[in-house]
């Protein structure tokens, strides 16, 4: 199975929009955050597994669960993957848990639109909201790729304190601020640490 770089994150995006319009299906909006999210922003030029959808976009109700997907996007998701050789789960709504234990405040007002085609909107998270949920997820999942994007998204001082802030707020359990702590000393943020 072939992983998504900028190009064929591209590609697979429009594909989708073009099954959609073909099918004659409604517009499709959605929210992708992690590692494509930079992808598409420029901040990474890592690959990426899959696409993950964080929520989908109402424009009265604001963010939505966007699961389940229609039936129309389940079916051009599947067409894109056998068309391009992607796993059959590449755009997926993993992380849409997130939107209910809670994003960081005016997450919504920040969001940058990307048309894909006539048939699918994309909205990427800010920059400064992508240093919260990555340092979130760096926390929950340890050592690995999330701690390099982060890096990545070089995060001010002044930044790495509010999305840390954010972050233990995630958790209310008693060891969690230790765990949030712990990974911020090993990851060269003590001073940060020090500070919750």
């Amino acid at each position: 199975m072939n992983p998504l770089d900028a190009t064929t994150l591209e590609i697979a995006l429009r594909a989708v929009s073009d099954s959609l319009a073909d099918a004659k299906a409604q517009q499709e909006t959605v929210v992708i955050c992690g590692g494509a999210a930079l992808i598409c922003l420029g901040f990474i030029s890592r690959r990426t597994k899959d696409v993950d959808v964080l929520a989908g976009v109402d424009h009265e109700l604001g963010l939505t669960d966007p699961r389940p997907f229609s039936a129309a996007l389940k079916t051009a998701i599947n067409e894109t993957a056998k068309a391009l050789g992607l796993p059959a789960n590449w755009l997926n709504a993993g992380p849409a848990d997130q939107v209910l234990a809670g994003l960081p405040e005016g997450f919504l007002s920040r969001l940058q639109r990307r048309d894909y085609g006539t048939h699918l909107t994309v909205y990427l998270p800010d920059r400064l909201d992508l240093i919260h949920l990555k340092l979130f997820a760096g926390v929950d999942q340890g050592p690995g790729r999330h701690w390099s994007d982060l890096k990545a998204l070089n995060p001010t001082p002044a930044e790495m304190l509010a999305a840390a802030r954010w972050v233990l707020g995630q958790d209310a359990g008693e060891v969690f601020p230790e765990i949030v702590r712990h990974a911020l000393t090993q990851h060269e943020h003590a001073a940060i640490a020090d500070q919750l």
